[in-house]
């Protein structure tokens, strides 16, 4: 889990800290390594959890023999720097861990399509109506609460209740943090540019500002604040471990298709100028297949599966049980939130 990055660095300053981040993936020897792909190699900027991808690329290279470099940043680092690089860029693959990054990329005009045989492995709710990209992984808003502070018979019903003036002091949200942003985009995408105006005005006179998704679940955990907006993953990530930051804190997910069950979705495309495309569509193709997803249902990132069929982690609620609104990745507008946003005095 990465901290909120600054939405604009200098290209100069994003190249440097992408070399000096970018590792090789040192897997077992391929153990049936197609001839066509064995010996190449692709280089993948990575948005998405380090650990989690890790283990993809380890995969992948050991079932294909494709050397995979990983560069690792936050979505709105890398797909700006995607952007600024254009056709020249090294990047072979773009995976992120919100749409609206994507769509950056996709708007500039850098991504090919996906293969049709990696489409049909993601249902249509959870990749882009463009076909452009694809979802590979997803998780859920929610509103994380300490009920010592906040009961439940007191929980808002719906997201938008946040910015009624009762709720002066009571709640917590990262607004720098692409989680929140992308959060945002769905409101704008389900509300309109009006009534997300309106919320966002509330959302300024009422809401604690912290930095990150985690010091929100920390600082409800801790009775600073009531309740927090975040993605579900950081409390179930806890609970697998030590609860030291959340055995005082539950989950309320606002369900009935409400703009606060937004389920967002994680993606990975192919950049259209890439040296690499066979094994670029490769990769894409195995994070979405069985393999790829059991990934997620075994692993320690606590997202949700959304390919091939695969069913969550044990302990996460089941992802159809969500009942989160109905919203095309490919419409989210991260640039116009960030304005929005800005224009409310909230970044």
């Amino acid at each position: 889990m990465k901290p909120p990055a600054p939405q604009l660095i200098a290209a100069a300053v994003l190249s440097l800290a992408l070399t000096a981040c970018g590792t090789s993936v040192q897997g077992a020897p391929p153990s049936a390594a197609p001839d066509s792909l064995a010996g190449t190699a692709i280089t993948v900027y990575n948005a998405q959890h380090e650990e989690l991808t890790q283990e993809w690329a380890d995969e992948f290279q050991a079932k294909t023999g494709v050397t995979v470099t990983l560069r690792h940043g936050s979505d709105s680092e890398l797909a700006n720097q995607i952007v600024q690089e254009g056709n020249a860029s090294p990047a072979d693959v773009f995976l992120t861990e919100n749409s609206p990054a994507m769509s950056l990329v996709e708007n500039a005009g850098l991504f090919t399509g996906v293969d049709a045989d990696t489409l049909a492995q993601v249902p249509a709710g959870y990749r882009p109506s463009t076909d452009k990209w694809t979802g590979i992984a997803a998780r859920s808003t929610v509103l994380v609460y300490n009920p010592s502070t906040l009961p439940d018979t007191e929980l808002p019903e719906s997201l938008l209740d946040l910015s009624d003036a009762s709720w002066k002091g009571r709640w917590a949200a990262s607004p720098g943090g692409a989680d929140f942003q992308a959060i945002m985009s769905a409101l704008l995408q389900l509300k309109g540019t009006a009534a997300t105006e309106e919320w966002l005005a509330g959302m300024k006179a009422n809401y604690t500002p912290y930095q990150g998704n985690s010091a929100v679940m920390r600082a409800v955990n801790a009775g600073e604040i009531p309740a927090g907006l975040i993605y579900h993953y950081y409390w179930f990530i806890d609970q697998a471990g030590t609860k030291e930051n959340s055995a005082n804190a539950k989950l309320h997910f606002f369900g009935k298709k409400d703009p606060g069950a937004f389920v967002s979705v994680s993606g990975g495309g192919v950049l259209a100028a890439g040296k690499n495309q066979a094994a670029a569509q490769a990769f894409l193709a195995f994070i979405t297949s069985k393999d790829g997803q059991d990934v997620l249902r075994t692993g320690t990132s606590m997202e949700y599966p959304v390919a091939s069929g695969v069913p969550a982690n044990p302990a996460l609620p089941a992802l159809d049980t969500l009942v989160a609104p109905s919203v095309d990745p490919a419409t989210l507008n991260g640039t116009e939130v960030i304005s929005l946003m800005t224009a409310a005095g909230l970044l």
